[in-house]
């Protein structure tokens, strides 16, 4: 799948930018451009109009939070395009705007919890084709950062913790494997959580991308 998948790379480290230019390559992703600072990735998307992009959060020229906010101004532009923040800090200001819109597409990962280069290129395979992929700790710091939690106390600690797991983007499948559990016990969990969170069955809207959102605002 990733042979047809074009990606745009913001990273403001030559070394870093240069190796995600190489891993990406190598495995069958084609490179629209690679750049290093936010203006140059709106006239790298504007003109080449990957899948998605790779954006580090803090670049030139305070290297506080430019990435995200390009990010932010991207998806408005161009509300297909997939996003995938990799950095080493987490901003829930404006990362919860970033997903305020819906959290299909988007994708938020940790330079330093990615420990294998599969997860990382799962997790972009993911984000380009419409799905998500949150780090738990990023979850964590944007649950911490709001006072909201009405919505999900109702739930039991082993539908957090299935919840939180979808929000990374995870599958029935991978959750069960991860908790060691059944993937028929995920499939209640699942159920159960969209009971609690009254998300009927709906025709237009993905009850998992929901449930992840109403996770996020909690």
């Amino acid at each position: 799948m990733s042979d047809s998948i074009r990606v745009a790379i913001a990273e403001d480290s030559a070394i870093l930018r240069d190796g995600l230019v190489q891993l990406l390559a190598d495995r069958g992703f084609e490179i629209t451009d690679a750049v290093s600072d936010p203006e140059g990735l709106h006239e790298s998307v504007t003109r080449d109009l990957p899948d998605v992009a790779v954006v580090d959060i803090r670049m030139p020229p305070t290297f506080t939070d430019e990435g995200l906010r390009a990010a932010i101004e991207l998806r408005r532009r161009h509300p297909t395009l997939g996003i995938l923040l990799f950095s080493q800090y987490i901003e829930t200001r404006y990362a919860a705007e970033l997903l305020a819109d819906g959290a299909a597409g988007i994708g938020y990962l940790l330079k330093d919890r990615v420990a294998d280069v599969s997860d990382f290129v799962e997790a972009l395979v993911r984000v380009a084709s419409g799905g998500t992929a949150l780090d738990p700790e990023v979850v964590t710091q944007l649950l911490g950062a709001s006072r909201k939690i009405d919505s999900l106390s109702g739930l039991s600690g082993r539908e957090r913790e299935v919840l939180s797991l979808m929000a990374e983007g995870r599958s029935n499948a991978a959750i069960a494997t991860t908790l060691v559990i059944s993937e028929g016990a995920v499939e209640k969990h699942v159920a159960n959580i969209f009971t609690k969170l009254d998300l009927p069955v709906s025709q237009s809207d993905h009850r998992r991308v929901l449930a992840v959102l109403r996770f996020l605002d909690s």
